[in-house]
């Protein structure tokens, strides 16, 4: 009898077209400081700002909400950047090859003149050239050239040397068309474009970095290579000036940095403002990153982590103001952005509503709650209200025309210096609102709050402090380093129906905290869960457990700990559920997992997961020395095994005989066993509670499901007080029975479990269906369960356990499933038509989408690049993929439905769309004559396109749409 187990059906047009209104993949917006920044500019009328990467890419930044982000074709470092009249000009690689020029010098300065008709621009041979706008034609016959200068020099001066590159050129804040040239080697000269003669000479000995014209034109300050400046008096008469009117090295006598930048900005209190980066003494601080803000007495030397690319201020531009009257400095570092406040006493930093260093400390975890409620929502941004101050944005450019959030968002982010940070992710910009610290829980030697008497007690130390020279500030977010490398949050959970929040970490410790809108002094209770319950022959060769405080803390509004469980040994935690409807917590690590009940306070379950003939397991993961013959001769025994025995334990996966069919679809492969003498097979990967039908197919009640790195499947029934239809729940503590022991056969990491109602649909949050938040699930018909392994799907029928449906999700390539959920998606055409999805996200960064429970191959997606380890391992799905976003900027409208977020850089996040219900494409416009349809980011255009914007890229002249 033939048997045809896999029939090859054709495409169901219906089917095609129900595909189309409900899926469609689509990078929306990037979130967090871009990565490896190298330029900065800034329009003072539009007041918008753009930042260059190394990369190629070009962000703008106004108003919270005016984001826009554009690529080069080629990978290459933008280093400088030009507004223009409603355009953008950018400097890639630094070579005006494709300009029509004949010489390949680098360019090292671009200067628009303030007719904003002619570009003038600097190169490494120290020449000087102008181009005609918009079309940077270069004006034949009027490049300034070395020897043309040179002529014009004294003959002591000249000594057979170059003038070295073109550092710096200013034009005169009062006479349009005059402009200072800098070369490297110290000469200044003033250059009159109209007359093509060189005005005055100032002849500089002294290395230069930059310059900056005093607004009156009266005078100019140069900075140099020897960490010192120097004001220079421009006055009519002799055209030689031998010597500046002042010359001043801030932080020596001994030899310091070069100042690299410097700005002079005038006031209506009389003292001029110094601003400049550098100048540190060598020998002392040679290593800092500072920029320094002077005024009359008061000195402010900025001290940052990262180095500082460049700055500007925001002051007034009008030629008929008599004054600058700066109101903020921005910093641009290779980590973050910084803005001082200049008009308030103290020059105190701004927070920023955008562009916020997501790793300020490295990120270790993430989760995304959608629909938060109002009241969760306030609550969490008044605590954040308590830890920095609403910030008075200085970059204000363009208009957000988006409506308000129709449901607002949270991503939280845990860090490996055990912070917890709260961001808004319901629009365009990813906006920080609160800052969660779990370091105050634990003692640890690096914490100066443990001084009895620390620095801040001393009045000594503190008169030290004030007389330090140079003034230092600690200023900025970023830090590398953690004091104790056991606080990392590796976990995160919140309850949003009953604000409840657990947070895991790096040494075993599971923090169970509440939000409470008051200050408190509280002692944290501990309880310490031992998951190995005394096996013998294990030693812990890991980092050590964190000791709680001993004392009473204080916390401040906010999320406070109320409870802390810790794990032993010690071992990073590997997952973490919660559930507060009853009111229980469960956790895995390496070793195994436990379940506590956090309202008794008291341990319910604690199971070990080590495989007990692998002594070498318990001495720690890395321990992999084992007998290769051994290993080997006991595979294929199991494999032999496997294949021969004709009767199966129960505890083994039912329906074996599905999983042993010999025919397999093209699409998949045969999966290989692997063997359970693995170091890393007690590993817990997922846990998952749900009310379902496990003992019988009459009573449901709570369970726990638990999923290991070895393919085991561990499911208990639990008696929880009050809770369930079966007998015996009348007592007053929680109890656990192990009700089913799944085995993989060929022990694949299993990596999420889920539980489906009679319609196939998964089971609510706790709290949804008892306060009518979301429909009950369907108790009248059996329930199944979703188990996914990094190599296959499988749908099971409970409470039987026996196996109903699967997909080998494994390919050719060695595809491994790294991130799988469930989604709710909804049609963009049938208003009440919605399907659960399951996403599965592999380790070649591709996502397949299946309908469940059929688990039927719907779309395929390339998400991210295969070798963007990093990207893949930090990717979060959103819950629903419905929430609507627009986003309309100055500039920009944006239209997103995000179901999921991934790291494309330490600093940056990539928000990603399943849905088709809403076009996710941004629709630009710089307020120009006409729209601009981008999808960010996007290569620009080639000049073919007939546009108005212009780019100047490395060996070809671009243009972009505006």
């Amino acid at each position: 009898m033939m048997k045809f187990r896999f029939r090859r059906q054709g495409n169901d047009p219906q089917r095609e077209k129900i595909k189309q209104e409900l899926f469609a993949f689509n990078k929306t917006v990037e979130h967090g400081f871009p990565h490896q920044p190298s330029s900065l500019a800034f329009d003072p009328r539009l007041q918008i700002m753009a930042i260059g990467t190394k990369s190629g890419a070009v962000k703008i930044y106004g108003a919270p909400g005016v984001e826009f982000t554009g690529l080069h074709k080629d990978t290459a470092a933008v280093t400088q950047i030009q507004f223009l009249p409603a355009q953008l000009l950018s400097l890639v690689l630094a070579l005006l090859d494709g300009v029509h020029y004949s010489s390949t010098s680098r360019v090292t300065v671009l200067l628009l003149l303030g007719s904003c008709d002619l570009l003038c621009v600097g190169t490494e041979g120290g020449g000087v050239h102008f181009l005609d706008l918009p079309r940077l034609s270069l004006r034949e016959n009027q490049s300034l050239l070395q020897d043309q200068v040179i002529q014009s020099l004294p003959d002591d001066y000249r000594c057979g040397k170059s003038l070295g590159p073109v550092e710096s050129l200013q034009e005169h804040p009062q006479q349009p068309g005059v402009i200072l040239i800098g070369y490297s080697r110290g000469l200044v000269v003033l250059w009159d474009l109209s007359t093509r003669h060189v005005d005055h000479v100032f002849l500089g000995k002294q290395q230069l970095e930059s310059l900056v014209w005093e607004r009156s034109g009266k005078s100019f300050v140069s900075s140099h290579n020897d960490g010192g400046y120097s004001v220079w008096a421009v006055t009519s008469g002799n055209p030689y000036t031998q010597q500046p009117v002042s010359s001043t090295i801030p932080y020596g006598p001994f030899p310091c940095k070069a100042i690299s930048k410097i700005l002079l900005r005038t006031t209506v209190s009389g003292a001029p403002m110094l601003l400049y980066s550098g100048g540190m003494p060598r020998a002392s601080y040679g290593d800092r990153h500072c920029l320094t803000v002077q005024q009359d007495k008061e000195h402010v030397t900025l001290d940052f982590t990262s180095r500082v690319i460049d700055f500007f201020t925001i002051h007034s531009v009008e030629r008929e103001q008599e004054f600058d009257e700066p109101s903020a400095v921005v910093v641009l570092l290779d980590e973050e952005l910084v803005v001082v406040d200049l008009h308030t006493p103290g020059w105190p930093t701004l927070p920023t509503p955008y562009l916020a260093p997501l790793h300020s400390s490295a990120i270790t975890c993430s989760c995304h709650v959608s629909s938060v409620p109002p009241k969760l929502w306030d609550r969490v941004l008044q605590a954040g209200r308590a830890q920095r101050q609403a910030p008075h944005w200085p970059i204000c450019g363009g208009k957000n025309l988006a409506p308000s959030a129709k449901q607002q968002e949270l991503l939280l982010t845990g860090h490996e210096d055990g912070t917890v940070r709260f961001w808004d992710a319901s629009g365009v910009a990813l906006t920080p609102i609160y800052k969660l610290s779990t370091a105050g829980v634990f003692h640890t030697d690096c914490d100066p709050a443990d001084d009895p008497q620390g620095p801040d007690d001393d009045p000594d130390d503190r008169r030290e402090e004030e007389d330090e020279w140079p003034p230092f500030r600690k200023v900025g977010c970023f830090d590398p380093y953690s004091d104790d490398p056991r606080l990392g949050i590796q976990k995160i959970t919140l309850c949003k129906y009953s604000n409840k929040l657990v947070v895991a970490g790096t040494a075993g410790q599971v923090l169970i905290l509440a939000l409470s809108d008051e200050r408190s002094d509280h002692q944290v209770e501990v309880s310490v869960v031992d998951l190995l319950q005394d096996r013998e022959g294990f030693t812990w060769k890991g980092h050590g457990r964190l000791d709680p405080r001993a004392r009473p803390g204080p916390f401040p509004p906010g999320f406070q700990p109320q409870l802390l469980v810790q794990c032993m040994p010690p071992a990073s935690v590997t997952a973490v559920t919660l559930h507060a409807e009853w009111h229980l917590v469960a956790f895995g690590t390496s070793h195994g997992f436990g379940l506590f009940d956090y309202q008794r306070r008291s341990a319910v379950l604690a199971r070990c997961t080590l495989h007990p003939n692998d002594s070498l397991a318990m001495e720690g993961p890395l321990s992999r020395v084992k007998s290769l013959k051994k290993s080997l001769r006991q595979s294929f025994r199991r494999i032999r095994k496997s294949r021969v025995s004709g009767k199966k334990r129960p505890v083994q996966e039912a329906n074996a005989a599905l999983a042993e069919q010999e025919d397999v679809a093209p699409v998949q492969r045969r999966i290989e066993p692997r063997s359970a003498d693995d170091s890393l097979s007690g590993v817990v990967r997922c846990l998952c509670f749900a009310d379902t039908f496990l003992r019988d197919g009459t009573h449901h009640g709570p369970t726990l499901w638990a999923g290991t790195n070895s393919g085991s499947v561990y499911a208990y029934a639990l008696e929880v007080p009050g809770v369930g239809s079966g007998p015996g729940r009348g007592g007053d503590s929680v109890e656990a029975l192990l009700g089913k022991e799944i085995q993989l056969m060929h022990r694949a990491p299993v990596v999420w479990i889920c539980v489906l109602d009679g319609r196939g649909r998964p089971l609510p949050e706790p709290y949804e269906a008892s306060r009518d938040l979301a429909a009950a699930p369907d108790m009248s018909t059996a329930h199944s369960v979703l188990i996914a392994s990094e190599e296959q799907l499988k749908v099971f029928s409970l409470p039987k356990v026996s196996a109903k449906t699967k997909f080998k999700l494994t390919a050719h390539e060695g595809c491994r499933v790294r991130r799988v959920a469930l989604v709710a998606l909804s049609s963009a055409v049938q208003e009440d038509y919605s399907e659960h999805t399951l996403v599965c996200l592999t380790n070649l960064g591709d996502m397949h989408l299946f309908n469940v429970p059929a688990l039927r191959p719907q779309v395929r997606y390339d998400c991210i690049r295969k070798e963007d380890i990093s990207g893949i391992a930090s990717c979060v799905f959103t819950k629903t993929g419905q929430g609507e976003e627009d986003c309309n900027s100055l500039t920009i409208v944006c239209v997103a439905i995000p179901s999921g977020f991934y790291l494309i850089s330490p600093s940056e996040y990539e928000r990603f769309s399943l849905s088709a219900k809403v076009i996710t494409e941004p629709l630009c416009s710089l307020q120009l004559d006409r729209p601009l349809e981008h999808n960010p980011p996007h290569p620009f255009p080639s000049a073919a396109a007939g546009t108005s914007g212009i780019l100047l890229a490395a060996g070809e002249m671009t243009q972009l749409n505006s």
